[in-house]
């Protein structure tokens, strides 16, 4: 997992206008809380921030007046349009802390022989893992797998140290029959 260093200025200033103002000054605004105490409003640079969120759940230490604090990003608001960055939430972690994540995963392998049909159920899955050490993405295989065939969470191999943060018999995806099996099928039900 990679870790992402970027300096961070204590706002004292809020509401539209001066987040306006930060923006105008390639700032976004943020938030830092968690752990109990009292939520700390910071202004990041906009293009060291973008970059560190190319990688997913990615821990971030900012520099804060002179300390260093570990967190992950847990809310990234963009501009509609353009995608600006507008505003991020951040949570404060530690190292060794166990926190829940969405980790997206990606798909090997070639379905059955037929023209069937994969449909995504969830886009990533939910899984419980030491903050210094969440996965990137997971692999999940469709290898084979035929109309009415499922991926479980529980199908899904994880590394050591993470749970599913989610029920194991939830529905990753699942293979459907095409339109014209399933209207050949009913045609030879009536006769």
């Amino acid at each position: 997992m990679a870790e992402y260093k970027i300096p961070a200025e204590v706002r004292s200033e809020f509401g539209k206008g001066a987040s306006r103002r930060l923006r105008r000054e390639s700032k976004v605004p943020g938030v830092i809380y968690g752990h109990g105490g009292e939520p700390v409003h910071v202004a990041l640079p906009s293009y060291d921030l973008m970059m560190a969120l190319k990688t997913s759940n990615v821990l971030i230490s900012l520099d804060v007046e002179g300390k260093s604090r570990l967190v992950i990003p847990k809310a990234v608001q963009r501009e509609a349009i353009r995608g600006f960055l507008v505003h991020i939430d951040l949570l404060a972690v530690k190292k060794g802390e166990k926190v829940v994540v969405d980790v997206p995963f990606h798909i090997e392998g070639e379905l059955a022989p037929g023209g069937h049909l994969l449909e995504h159920m969830m886009d990533a899955l939910s899984v419980e893992a030491e903050a210094t050490n969440i996965p990137d993405s997971f692999t999940v295989s469709i290898e084979g797998l035929a109309a009415g065939d499922s991926v479980k969470a529980k199908d899904v191999p994880l590394p050591v140290g993470t749970t599913l943060a989610v029920d194991d018999d939830a529905v990753l995806l699942q293979v459907l029959a095409t339109q014209a099996e399933a209207a050949e099928g009913e045609e030879g039900a009536e006769a």
